[in-house]
């Protein structure tokens, strides 16, 4: 019972958090809107590649452009989910920690990891993304003819899901290195380009980053078995891997969380 009303307590702050996110943004609309079209801007320049794609009808072990094009709409899919919950968070632990406002944060109570991961919802960027990918996956998905039937839609939305945790869990870790190094922009940069390599299938790379980015640093996770297990293109290893491994790497972003604030120190100390 505990658990239940911890879930549902943690949720109900989850919806505060939209709603004075959006109340914040609307306060200056212009800047709103202005996001939103310079998100559009750098979503036109990621349609590229599916003009690049289909101009040169490109098939990656067997797929069709048109079923790769579910691929690239999981991907900027993800990157407005991405974006909308957790892209600002991140970029603010690493200042919390540097000024020492983490202090402050660490009395609330309320559990310190949720409310630095999702304090702050970007509404109106992610909207381009959002539409865009979704618009890009039911393309794929009927060009590609797959059956639209209860089971594979459960299925693709509960791996989008376990996609997501993925992302949390690999997104948050340069942020979570400004407890121990004052500048953490390399590894940023390196989580973000290892994220733009993941906007198609898995096949194009060579085994051994095949096995790497599955197994060692499970990316190719984030974007690639949602539409893979619709397709039937997953092995019952893969499958439970794709179940298992999002679980496993929360609890181990948990436990480096909890060995952060161990070593944390307040900058007015």
């Amino acid at each position: 019972m505990n658990l239940v009303f911890e879930v549902r307590r943690h949720m109900y702050i989850l919806a505060l958090f939209i709603k004075n996110s959006v109340i914040s943004q609307m306060e200056y609309r212009i800047n709103f809107i202005t996001g939103i079209f310079v998100e559009t801007a750098f979503l036109m320049a990621k349609l590229l590649y599916v003009v690049v794609v289909y101009k040169t009808n490109v098939h990656i072990d067997g797929m069709t452009p048109d079923t790769i094009l579910m691929f690239m709409g999981t991907h900027i899919l993800l990157t407005g989910i991405f974006m909308g919950l957790f892209y600002n968070n991140f970029q603010r632990l690493t200042e919390y920690v540097r000024s020492g406002m983490l202090d402050l944060l660490m009395v609330k109570p309320i559990s310190l990891q949720f409310l630095i991961s999702v304090r702050y919802i970007e509404v109106g960027m992610p909207i381009p993304n959002i539409i865009a990918g979704a618009v890009m996956v039911a393309a794929g998905w009927s060009a590609s003819e797959i059956p639209f039937t209860f089971l594979n839609v459960t299925l693709f939305i509960g791996f989008l899901i376990a996609g997501l945790i993925m992302t949390y869990c690999i997104m948050i870790i340069p942020s979570l290195l400004s407890f121990w190094f004052v500048n953490t922009t390399a590894a940023s940069e390196i989580s973000y380009s290892v994220w733009d390599a993941n906007n198609m299938p898995y096949m194009i790379y060579n085994k051994w980053i095949q096995r790497i980015g599955i197994f060692i640093i499970p990316v190719f996770i984030i974007t690639n078995f949602a539409p893979l297990l619709v397709l039937h293109k997953l092995t019952a290893v893969e499958i439970m891997w794709g179940i298992l491994s999002p679980i496993l790497f929360f609890i181990l972003i948990r436990l480096l969380w909890k060995r952060a604030l161990k070593i944390y120190t307040s900058s007015n100390l």
